[in-house]
């Protein structure tokens, strides 16, 4: 147990996760932690790096910090995936392993299984077969961090643990419509294509005003704000399937997903980063130690689809749901078995009603907030 003035660095605390994993720690009485903006500190700068661990010299890390984003975005960006999660893993955790860290915790996500692992996914199937094509780059950065962190712990006797969050969603999520993850992104596109379906104009350049939404055309790009023509916001909006009429999303609808709150992963990632060792992590008596990372999730899944229909209640449009199955639908299953967390002490219990209804109040609230403050 780390004590409560135990100095602890968030990386990444501004994110989804590393900003409820914050609050979680301060609501817990760990006041003493530090964080640093990707402008104050580049993660991906080995020097910088260096230099703040040798300033600050935190007991123990949480590394929330990754370079994300949804399909579009890792089928485009392959490169980047791969070298900038590298990158951060290699600089925290081997600064962290130079500055005497006692407690580390990585954060990856349920991407490093098999395209087609058994369902629900234990830990022991990663690596058994070929990945998910589509975010492979990203998957392989974080299989190489969880292998990381186990492989200092059987060299060094280290104290590194690594979560494997499913889909999550919550306050402070990314809700670009190109790059964000599936659950925002679709209540994003619902409300926008509700507001145009009741001519309120009004919400919809609230809206774009605190998030511009842009296109690319034949090498043109188009960003559309606040001040755009009426004209000019259908025509962009329609580029992402958000028409008065309907809204149309990628692929079938027919993917099984599983949806965690995010701040419960972050009491999930809170609780391991506290209660759990690496000791603790495999069976005694194993002859090969591995898979030592822990799953974090709910252990229920719901179609796509279905989430689509739960949102399009939620905020009450009237308009069609399509489906572009021209589009890629990814995995088709990834359920995580949770069988280890909960043997570990901590299960779930916002479940996924909850969870839209919040998030959604959450992203009206947002909107609301800043348009007074301009």
């Amino acid at each position: 147990m780390l004590d409560k003035n135990a100095k602890i660095y968030v990386a990444g605390h501004h994110g989804l996760v590393g900003s409820a994993i914050w609050s979680n720690l301060m609501q817990r009485g760990y006041t003493n932690l530090v964080g640093r903006s990707h402008r104050e500190l580049d993660l991906l700068d080995g020097a910088a790096v260096k230099a703040f661990f040798d300033t600050e010299q935190p007991e123990a890390v949480v590394l929330a910090a990754a370079h994300v984003g949804g399909i579009m975005a890792n089928l485009q960006y392959r490169a980047d995936f791969i070298y900038q999660n590298l990158q951060i893993q290699q600089n925290v955790i081997g600064e962290s392993f130079r500055h005497g860290v006692k407690k580390l915790l990585f954060l990856g996500s349920t991407c490093i299984y098999p395209r087609e692992a058994p369902q629900p996914m234990k830990e022991e199937v990663l690596l058994t077969s070929p990945l998910e094509y589509t975010n492979e780059p990203y998957a392989i950065a974080k299989i190489a961090g969880l292998k990381m962190c186990e492989s200092f712990n059987l060299q060094y006797g280290t104290n590194y643990i690594a979560v494997m969050p499913t889909n999550l969603y919550g306050p402070n999520d990314n809700f670009h419509l190109e790059n964000s993850h599936v659950l925002p992104a679709m209540i994003r596109k619902i409300h926008l294509a509700k507001c145009l379906n009741e001519g309120d104009w009004e919400a919809v350049r609230k809206d774009i005003g605190l998030r511009p939404v842009s296109v690319v055309c034949d090498g043109v790009k188009r960003v559309v704000d606040a001040a755009s023509a009426e004209a000019d916001i259908l025509d962009v909006l329609a580029h992402y399937g958000i028409t008065p009429e309907a809204v149309t999303l990628w692929g079938t609808g027919k993917p099984l997903r599983e949806f965690l709150w995010s701040e419960e992963m972050a009491d999930a990632s809170v609780h391991v980063l506290l209660n759990v060792d690496f000791k603790d992590t495999y069976a005694p008596g194993e002859r090969d130690i591995r898979n030592c990372h822990i799953n974090v999730g709910t252990g229920k899944e719901l179609s796509i689809r279905e989430v689509a229909e739960k949102i399009m209640a939620e905020i009450g449009f009237k308009g069609e749901l399509c489906w572009d199955a021209s589009k890629p639908d990814g995995t088709m299953r990834k359920l995580t078995d949770v069988t280890k967390l909960h043997r570990l002490g901590w299960h779930h219990t916002v479940e996924i009603d909850e969870g839209v209804h919040r998030l959604y109040e959450w992203y009206l609230k947002g909107i609301c907030i800043n348009h007074q403050g301009h």
